[in-house]
């Protein structure tokens, strides 16, 4: 969970939902949550959920209806490009619309299986429903930028150093190209020709930022001995041998509430659920048949919390 975060690890990492700890069903809810309360696929701002879109046989598709189909096509419908989603949307309830009338006429409503199923969807709309109008609107931009401000508040600064390097197989080859590099050639042009590390050579040897415990051990003493603009002599590692140019030192900050706002939200509305859930399962009367399947569920919900 993100509030039992250190702030060590806040500081190096982005925070995101731990997927491994969510229930599936309630993953799912979020990601509907969040399609259906955010700015619309193709939805037009001059129209009313029950404006009618389409007729089928005299049956009306209705603006809301969009809605509800965008949810259930979430992945699907973000193949489609934006400004034919509105017309894939609505040719789908078309479709659904068609099918629907042809089982009426065969009266597959009246069917046991269909009263089964029927059942099943009623719950999952009101879920949904439930979840959307009681848990979500208490996201809002003041509570999550009272969480940020929460876990900022237990922010550490620590150290971190950005270093440029070259690795090479000998120390003669270390020592040649340093002499080059004081005779006049870029560090950054000797990383591109030499450095067997290509994917920081690219970039005139730039690793970026890094901390304490990040780098083998003989390459971070070599930096913690560099002033910044220096230049280190030979390091040997498990690796090879290193040249290391120090480019600046700072103590770290934590991410900005832009950068953090989506995940938070969405580490918020996790939070939410599971203490609204928790609630109303202590008021409820549950009974599983299957002691073994019991068992496991418990089991999977002590693991969670």
């Amino acid at each position: 969970m993100i509030k039992n975060l250190t702030a060590k690890k806040f500081a190096k990492t982005v925070i995101l939902p731990n997927l491994k700890n969510i229930n599936f069903s309630i993953f799912l809810i979020m990601l509907a949550l969040l399609l259906f309360t955010s700015p619309s696929f193709a939805q037009q701002a001059d129209m009313s959920p029950t404006d009618v879109v389409a007729k089928v046989g005299g049956e009306v598709i209705i603006e809301a209806d969009l809605g509800f189909a965008a949810e259930d096509l979430g992945q699907e419908l973000a193949n489609i490009p934006a400004d034919q989603q509105r017309a894939f949307l609505i040719s789908v309830l078309i479709d659904m619309k068609v099918l629907a009338q042809a089982a009426k006429k065969e009266k597959m409503e009246a069917t046991e299986a269909y009263q089964i199923r029927l059942n099943y969807l009623e719950d999952r709309a009101l879920r949904r429903a439930y979840f959307t109008d009681n848990i979500g609107p208490k996201i809002t931009d003041e509570a999550v930028k009272k969480y940020y401000s929460e876990l900022v508040a237990d922010f550490e600064p620590i150290q971190e150093w950005r270093a440029r390097h070259i690795l090479v197989a000998s120390i003669d080859d270390a020592q040649r190209i340093i002499n080059e590099i004081k005779a006049g050639k870029g560090f950054e042009n000797a990383a591109l020709e030499y450095s067997s590390d290509t994917n920081s050579a690219r970039n005139g040897g730039d690793l970026g930022y890094f901390r304490a415990n990040v780098m083998t051990p003989p390459f971070e003493e070599g930096v913690k001995q560099l002033e910044i603009g220096q230049m280190s002599e030979p390091i040997k590692t498990d690796f090879g041998w290193h040249i290391i140019r120090l480019e600046d030192k700072r103590m770290s900050a934590p991410p900005s509430f832009e950068q953090m706002q989506t995940q938070l939200q969405q580490q918020m509305l996790i939070e939410l659920f599971n203490e609204e859930i928790k609630q109303l399962k202590e008021q409820a009367n549950i009974e599983i048949t299957d002691p073994n399947i019991a068992t496991q569920i418990l089991a999977q919900e002590k693991a969670n919390n």
